[in-house]
């Protein structure tokens, strides 16, 4: 059982807690992180979502989860990195983005989404998959992330499209200041 803070529309804690199954067949609110991780070489890392993920299986994602109850953003963060790619990070690391509210299409899953930026210099092969939860690990580079944005590729699951551009547009000044 994985217990969430249930939100209201504002993004404000309700005092209300509940299992994140039940938070998803609702539709109640709830708070997500996810991180956009780029490498020495200005690479995206993107992972594949496990087969036996309930939702969205096999689609390729960024790192990402939920934010349990009373948990903080950041340690949220810092959590599901280490547990699904093995990854080690300070919160200090992390710079956030943005901070997007995600009303989901068919309303079983809206979020407050928490999106930060994390540099690294490891490799595919330095990561530990958790395998439950991902099935393959690989960089890719900004033309094509926008390739991906662009078609609306549907082996792909990135939330809302609509704000995935703003998420570009910071990933490039970022890329641009490695070189």
């Amino acid at each position: 059982m994985e217990l969430l803070d249930v939100l209201d529309e504002d993004g404000k804690v309700t005092g209300k807690t509940e299992d994140k199954d039940i938070i998803h067949a609702k539709g109640l609110w709830h708070k997500e992180v996810e991180v956009w991780i780029v490498n020495q070489e200005g690479k995206i890392l993107i992972q594949k979502r496990a087969e036996i993920k309930k939702q969205a299986p096999n689609k390729y994602s960024i790192t990402a989860g939920h934010v349990e109850s009373g948990e903080n953003v950041e340690d949220a963060m810092v959590r599901e990195i280490k547990e699904e790619i093995g990854m080690k990070c300070k919160k200090e690391d992390l710079k956030l983005i943005l901070i997007a509210k995600h009303q989901s299409y068919r309303g079983d899953n809206n979020a407050f989404r928490y999106g930060y930026f994390l540099k690294t210099d490891k490799k595919i092969s330095d990561f530990i998959r958790q395998e439950k939860e991902v099935s393959e690990l690989k960089y890719i580079t900004i033309e094509e992330l926008k390739e991906v944005v662009e078609k609306q590729d549907s082996n792909y699951l990135f939330g809302k499209w609509e704000y995935i551009e703003e998420v570009i547009e910071y990933l490039e000044e970022k890329i641009l200041e490695r070189r």
